[in-house]
This record gives structure tokens, sequence and C-alpha cells, in this order.
């Protein structure tokens, strides 16, 4: 379980100290998907790096599987179970391979050669990406790109999963595309997923979705009892889920029942039908 106990942090730029994250408490189970939004400046990324342990908390404690990451030695522990992908794939290549990129992690934990490519193999799989394996990273799609990201974290069989903004600069495919690797992750493995966000229909598959506003997680709800709830919605700026949106318009026509909540946009078709 990651756990962060009344966590602060601040940025100290020219003698001048900016709070980013005030007194923070966040839980992430093993296996569970917990959807964070909120607004640029909300503090997000911040906790994203300190759950990865690449910030230290100014106060409180970082916890991961027992492990604090104010101890040198616990944290390098948990950078190995934490694995963190950010919103754009192109700064996180290394290699000029698909292949060899997602092979790179692997070969920093010492790895004999057939491990790393039953990793690398296994991965690439998992996201569907196995007949690219030889094609320069730049040659693709950028649901393409951040699913090859993805396969490059899961060859290093990481505990702990943190995707921060990883589809804001794709376009609905791509998103798409990364979802579905999400979904299949959920079934497939134990995989804790922090899915960060400001974008509320990807929220949908979540267990929880907590709402971050100036460095504190200021709420949490079910997905359909957020998106379904135009006050809630207004209150922490979100928009409505296009799929909500519609099911809404077709309800005040009286084409479907007023507590009727969509899961997908097969199961609208089949309720107007």
């Amino acid at each position: 379980m990651i756990r962060l106990d009344q966590v602060s942090f601040s940025y100290i730029n020219e003698q001048v100290s900016r709070s980013a994250v005030h007194d923070l408490s966040f839980t992430l189970e093993a296996g569970q998907l917990v959807a964070l939004l909120g607004a640029n400046g909300s503090g997000k990324s911040t906790l994203a790096r300190l759950i990865k342990g690449r910030l230290l908390p100014g106060k409180g404690n970082v916890v991961v599987d027992g492990l604090n990451t104010r101890d040198k030695i616990q944290r390098s522990q948990v950078q190995n179970l934490v694995g963190l992908v950010g919103p754009v794939p192109d700064h996180q290549f290394i290699s000029n391979l698909v292949a060899d990129d997602v092979a790179f992690g692997p070969q920093n934990l010492g790895l004999e050669r057939a491990e790393i490519n039953r990793r690398v193999d296994a991965a690439l799989k998992m996201v569907s990406m196995e007949d690219y394996a030889q094609y320069p990273p730049y040659l693709l799609s950028g649901g393409q790109k951040q699913r090859v990201c993805l396969a490059g974290i899961l060859a290093m069989q990481f505990r702990y999963l943190i995707l921060d903004e990883a589809t804001s600069m794709l376009d609905p495919e791509g998103r798409g595309q990364v979802m579905q690797v999400l979904a299949r992750l959920r079934q497939e493995s134990n995989l804790g997923i922090l899915l960060i966000t400001q974008n509320l229909d990807e929220a949908q598959m979540a267990d929880r979705v907590d709402i971050m506003q100036q460095g504190k997680i200021v709420a949490n709800f079910c997905f359909r009892e957020l998106a379904a709830s135009p006050h809630l919605l207004r209150q922490y700026n979100l928009e409505e889920p296009p799929l909500f949106h519609l099911a809404s318009v077709l309800k005040s026509q009286g084409l479907l029942p007023h507590d009727w909540y969509p899961d997908s946009l097969d199961q609208v078709v089949k309720a107007l039908c």
C-alpha cells in the first residue's frame, strides 16, 4: 500500500517558499485504480514525485509497502516499486528502437539477457505493440509512443504505476488506446494505478476519484456520483463527460429513464432500441 500521512512540501526559489502540498493524506492499494483530478498548479505532479521518492516531504511521511522515502536506502527500494509515466513520451525515449528502449530499464537491473528479452516481449505484447519492436519510436503515433512508454514501465515489473497527465497530449484515439491498456492491466495484474488527469471522462473505471485543490485532497467520490451531479461538476470546475451529457440530453427528451446512467455508448444504443 502507498500511504501519505499529513504530508507537506514547499518549493524554495530565491529564498521564497511556495507551498505545493499541505497536510495531505492519501492511500493507494495494490490492485486499486484511483483517479486524481485537479487544475494546473493544484499539486498533482508534486504528489506523484513525492510518491516516487524524487521529492522528500518537508513534513509527514510517504510510505510504500512499509518503506519510508525519508530513509535513503528505503527510498531507493521505493523507486524500484513505483513507475512514473509523464505527459510527453518523446522526453522519455533513450534508444533508437522500440525494443531497445523497453529493454533499457531491465538492463540497468543487471538481469540476464534471456530474462531481459522475455520481459521486453511480454511488455510489448501486453500493450499490443509487439509488431513494432524494431521500429524507431519517432515513426509512431502519439498513442503508440505512450504505449511504448507503458511497456518500458511494465518491463520493470513495478508494483505501482503513476500516469501523470499521460494522455494530455494525445488525440481521442490515442487516449482510448492508453485507457484500453490500463483496463487490461487491471484484469491481468495486481498493479496499483494512480491516474492523474484533468479529464473526468478518463476516470470512469476508477475505484475512487479524488479532487485536489491548492495542495490538498478536498473530496473523493465514486465516478458515477460525480459525473451525474451537475452541482458537483460546477463546484469543482469539471466538464460533464460526453457520455453522461448525451444521456442527459436524451433524458430531457423523455427517451431514457431519469435515474438511468450509462457505462458505455453501446448501452445507450441498446436502451434506445
